[in-house]
């Protein structure tokens, strides 16, 4: 297995052509994105004010861990 490996533009333009899948989005579709866009936008902000305000540097310690914990 290489990482480096790579496809020469016919065999990617072949391989769109042979796809099956549709690539259309709905507007439920759109309109979902969207607000899962705001809620964790808010997320974030609003746990920024709430360690500013209430919690000590612990937190940026505590972000950091659950990042690695993502991993």
């Amino acid at each position: 297995m290489s990482f480096f490996h790579t496809k020469s533009v016919a065999q990617l333009q072949s391989d769109a052509e042979n796809s099956k899948l549709s690539k259309n989005l709905s507007v439920f579709d759109l309109t979902f994105l969207g607000v899962g866009g705001i809620i964790g936008a808010g997320v974030f902000v609003l746990t920024g004010i709430a360690a500013a305000r209430y919690a000590g540097p612990g937190v940026a310690l505590s972000f950091v861990i659950a990042g690695i914990l993502c991993i």
